[in-house]
């Protein structure tokens, strides 16, 4: 377990570094993240090596927004006197996510059609 717990904390340091190198504005935990499942795609990191402590996290996952939870509630005067902009952009941005979520997902449904039609058409050959 401790060593599934180096290769994540590894990963999220790595991405530290690369947005301290860079100034990129992406949070350097994303970055991990995404290496850290380019790194499983290749094969580089097996799935064995960071399941178990992978697994606990997700099934704790509520555990780690308590922390968001106390802070919000400890800022209920502002959101208070700020209720309107706060809500019109919570649905707002829901409206545009699902937007943009249903019109990527159409566009590579669409793509993987062609690309599956293709490959029928070149076997048919």
């Amino acid at each position: 377990m401790i060593l599934q717990f180096g290769i994540l904390f590894a990963f999220v340091a790595l991405g530290e570094l690369i947005v301290r190198l860079t100034g990129w504005p992406i949070p350097s935990s994303i970055i991990g993240m995404l290496m850290l499942t380019l790194s499983l795609k290749l094969n580089i990191i097996k799935l064995r090596q960071v399941d178990r402590l992978s697994n606990f996290l997700v099934h704790n996952l509520g555990f780690f927004f308590v922390p968001a939870g106390v802070g919000l509630m400890n800022c209920l005067g502002i959101i208070s006197e700020q209720w309107l902009p706060v809500v019109g952009a919570s649905v707002i941005s829901t409206v545009v996510i699902m937007a943009v979520t249903g019109r990527t997902h159409r566009w590579v449904r669409k793509s993987l059609s062609h690309k599956i039609q293709q490959v029928a058409r070149l076997n048919k050959i």
